[in-house]
């Protein structure tokens, strides 16, 4: 009897031990299946990432090819040698726009409210000197929401302008400013400024005291005649003497329609329309658009606007929104502190 129950206990024991590997071993199956099912869905979908990203990448670059079209330059933002808009990006682009066969016409898509004077005149010396050596080649700008000030002053450069009917264009002119800070420091602070120069006007402009008459002398006198060469390039490039000029420009704002009213705008119309134009005086009907700068590819679109979007979230977490863009706005005004500036002095921001 106790044989026989050991026999029986021994049984029971291998048959469990049989069905617990029974049961491992279904398990590791199940999952080597799941392994599998998820490396090919994970396969099917990098795959499909590829393709898209393949696709994207090549569009950006195969857009142009070669054979006829119209060359698109951009000029969006703020003008300035470590701005979005700056000479020797734009210098790039427009040799490149030139160097490129079949290159029937050449069209500036500016929105920029403007910025440095320097930066906007080299560009609009860049395309007059690039028009001199291809005449044959037109150059159209078309202005988007705003145009205005050394927006303005890279436009006049082209052979004609487009603009919505509610652009803001014009504000030709220019301004510098000097904020002086004395009176805040001493009385808020408690704080006061001394200080050594080897000469009268070693420290000007400074902000840490009034400037004195000769000062804002020397100021005027740099920004009048900023001021006139931006003028004299408005008055060559739409044709018209300076007197007349003058009685529009003086930092006044247009909209796209007075705008044509008064002689700073050609056409009221959209991209498309400076392209067919372009098409009819080149006397073609098949061709297409290509960008300059070209578009960076959709992974680098990705990154950079993934580190952007992580370094603003950093600095709002740890100053809050509206100091955050208290901040902004102190680094904009310190960028134009003496520096004359050929600019729309607000921001138009519609909620």
């Amino acid at each position: 009897m106790a044989v026989r129950k050991k026999t029986e206990s021994k049984t029971n024991a291998h048959w469990e031990r049989e069905a617990l590997e029974k049961i491992a071993l279904s398990a590791l199956g199940e999952q080597k299946i799941a392994r599998r099912w998820g490396i090919f869905f994970k396969s099917i979908t990098f795959l499909y990432l590829f393709v898209l990203l393949f696709f994207a990448f090549g569009a950006s670059h195969t857009k142009g090819g070669s054979g006829n079209h119209t060359a698109l330059i951009e000029i969006n933002g703020v003008i300035g040698e470590k701005e979005e808009v700056n000479a020797k990006d734009f210098f790039e682009s427009i040799q490149r726009a030139y160097d490129s066969r079949g290159t029937k016409g050449i069209i500036l898509k500016i929105n920029s409210p403007g910025g440095s004077p320097v930066q906007a005149g080299m560009i609009n010396d860049e395309i007059k000197r690039q028009k001199k050596l291809h005449p044959h080649i037109p150059v159209y700008a078309v202005v988007e929401d705003i145009c205005a000030s050394g927006g303005y002053y890279i436009a006049c450069g082209a052979d004609s302008i487009y603009a919505d009917a509610n652009t803001i264009t014009g504000s030709i002119g220019v301004f510098s400013v000097v904020p002086n800070i004395s009176g805040f420091m001493k009385n808020k602070i408690g704080v006061t400024f001394d200080g050594v120069k080897t000469a009268t006007y070693a420290d000007a402009p400074t902000s840490t005291r009034p400037l004195n008459a000769m000062e804002q002398k020397m100021m005027q006198s740099g920004v009048d005649s900023i001021y006139n060469t931006f003028k004299s390039r408005v008055a060559e490039g739409r044709k018209r003497n300076m007197e007349y000029v003058d009685s529009i420009a003086q930092g006044r704002v247009w909209t796209g329609t007075r705008g044509l009213n008064v002689g700073l705008v050609d056409e009221i119309g959209t991209l498309s329309d400076a392209i067919k134009a372009a098409a009819s005086m080149a006397k073609i009907t098949t061709y297409r658009l290509k960008e300059y700068p070209e578009k960076k590819n959709i992974l680098e679109q990705l990154f950079n606007n993934y580190k952007r979007t992580v370094s603003l979230h950093l600095i709002e977490s740890e100053l809050g929104v509206d100091h955050l863009l208290m901040m902004q706005q102190v680094k904009k005004v310190k960028a134009m502190v003496g520096v004359p500036q050929a600019k729309l002095p607000f921001t138009i921001s519609v909620h």
